[in-house]
């Protein structure tokens, strides 16, 4: 089952925030979102906007590009399983 786009986001969002080794309050200051926003979208709890992931993703220096690529991936499945079907 794939994952939902929105958890995929928050993967991504969450992962690239411990990569740099930053707290979610740093992250949350700098994208101007409350760090309970920040803990929902990055649980995939929150469906957040356009201009909320803009805004997070800049914060991490991840373009959206970059961002949607790593979410794509995450959700795709495994070129090996789409030659099975």
């Amino acid at each position: 089952m794939e994952p939902l786009w929105r958890v995929a986001v928050g993967d991504v969002l969450r992962t690239a925030r411990h990569d740099r080794g930053e707290r979610l309050a740093d992250t949350a200051r700098r994208s101007g979102v409350s760090p309970q926003y920040l803990s929902e979208m990055e649980r995939g709890l929150k469906d957040p906007s356009s201009e909320m992931i803009a805004a997070v993703a800049g914060a991490l220096e991840l373009t959206l590009g970059d961002l949607t690529r790593s979410v794509t991936e995450r959700v795709s499945p495994p070129a090996a399983m789409l030659r099975a079907v």
